[in-house]
């Protein structure tokens, strides 16, 4: 078998959508001739923990480690909320950020280029080197964020005759948050140039979207592969539906996720049809901010909720195969057209009407299209939305709300992971 060496930040027991796609691609590699062996920190200060997650990791695997010094665990000593929340990604908007929160922020953009796991690169250049040259390895793949993960791939490109892949599972200084740091002008060069140096060096990119494709063939000359991410389980229809008209939106709800339309579209059905506001109910699943909260209880819709928090992933199948409709909500930005969430493909998996809301441009729109999965909105189609969401609540009555989806095998992981092993071993 041919052996490739995988270099990433995220491994069970980490949660969230981060660990998904190369817990994957790892367990299914082995069918297509390639050994995967797996490089990730020892002592990492993962934001969300699922064990549940272990179970898909292989006892034959190969799992390498070295101790990682992360700045949020000192950082937490001054303040353990607002590190959790930046961990996570919750950055609030800058008009609403408290000085400690500025203060922070400043310090991870401009002290800790790309990422706050920068100082990770050092220590691991050395154990891989002498791993690759003892091992024999010629294959390196590099999957951020973290960025940083791809420095080790660049120097270790540059020390040893071998062939890296550098994965994009989203874009770099084009990514929402990376507005938010409050970069020096310095800062912002060396972000750009350490892009730059990747993107021209790695043999491969991978990247998970055709938007991010074309965002990054202005930027290097090097060849591009399309792989998303995709669903691992079997597509049923015998799942036994939510008694409730039930509306689930899985995943982290940040202040930019907040479609007032959706929450005054919900607000207008409850007030207008009885029959609507005993039957409805609208599940948050992952972390919610206090913005988007704030923003549902003005439109009155705080005894429909029911917010669940964070639940492990096989729990988070269950909802989403019971709901009778998923709701995707991405920001209205330009940076956020990029991106492909990973809950899609298992949304999409889940046979169950998904209603989209995001920017005017995304591919989400073109593969919901494609699948005839469910339907995408953008943030000033409130009429049509309230429609739809009518449509649907009509056929939930009649127990027929169904999906009649198509070309869902390509997104499985299984289908993606040969496609990838394709290119390793070439």
């Amino acid at each position: 078998m041919k052996k490739v060496l995988i270099i990433t930040y995220y491994w069970p027991p980490a949660g969230g959508p981060g660990v998904q796609r190369w817990l994957k691609f790892v367990k299914y590699l082995p069918d297509f001739g390639i050994e995967p062996i797996v490089y990730c920190p020892d002592n990492p200060n993962y934001p969300i923990l699922d064990p549940s997650l272990v179970s898909d990791v292989s006892s034959d695997l190969t799992v390498l480690k070295t101790p990682i010094n992360e700045p949020y665990k000192w950082a937490q000593l001054v303040s353990k909320s607002k590190t959790a929340s930046l961990s996570k990604g919750l950055i609030a908007n800058q008009k609403k950020q408290s000085i400690l929160e500025k203060l922070l922020l400043f310090i991870r953009g401009n002290f800790f280029i790309p990422d706050a796991r920068v100082s990770w690169v050092r220590p691991s250049l050395s154990f891989l080197s002498d791993y690759i040259t003892e091992h024999q390895i010629d294959t390196i793949i590099t999957t951020g964020p973290p960025h940083s993960l791809h420095l080790i791939g660049l120097q270790l490109k540059q020390k040893h005759k071998i062939k890296w892949l550098a994965d994009f599972r989203d874009p770099w200084t084009q990514i929402g948050y990376h507005k938010k740091l409050n970069l020096s002008s310095s800062a912002h060069k060396k972000h750009k140039n350490l892009e730059t140096s990747v993107l021209q060096t790695a043999d491969e990119i991978v990247v998970t979207s055709q938007k991010t494709k074309s965002l990054f063939l202005d930027l290097t000359t090097k060849p591009i592969l399309v792989l998303t991410n995709g669903y691992d389980f079997e597509i049923t229809r015998d799942n036994t539906l939510d008694s409730k008209f039930t509306v689930s939106h899985i995943g982290s709800l940040l202040e930019g996720r907040n479609p007032s339309i959706l929450w005054e579209v919900f607000s207008d059905l409850l007030k207008k049809f009885e029959d609507f506001a005993v039957a409805f109910q609208l599940n948050l699943i992952g972390s919610v901010s206090e913005e988007v909260m704030s923003a549902i209880c003005s439109f009155g819709l705080e005894s429909y909720v029911c917010n669940i928090g964070y639940i492990p992933h096989k729990d988070v199948l269950e909802y989403q195969k019971k709901s009778q409709v998923l709701l995707l909500i991405e920001e209205n930005s330009k940076e956020t057209e990029y991106i492909i969430p990973g809950k899609l493909f298992e949304y999409m998996a889940s046979k169950r009407p998904i209603i989209a809301i995001g920017p005017a441009a995304s591919d989400i729109e073109k593969i919901l299209n494609q699948t005839r999965s469910g339907t995408y909105f953008r943030y000033d189609e409130k009429e049509v939305l309230r429609t739809l969401l009518l449509e649907h609540y009509e056929t939930y009555k009649t127990q027929q709300l169904n999906v009649d989806s198509k070309g869902l095998e390509a997104y499985s992981r299984k289908s993606l992971t040969q496609e990838l092993a394709q290119k390793l071993l070439k």
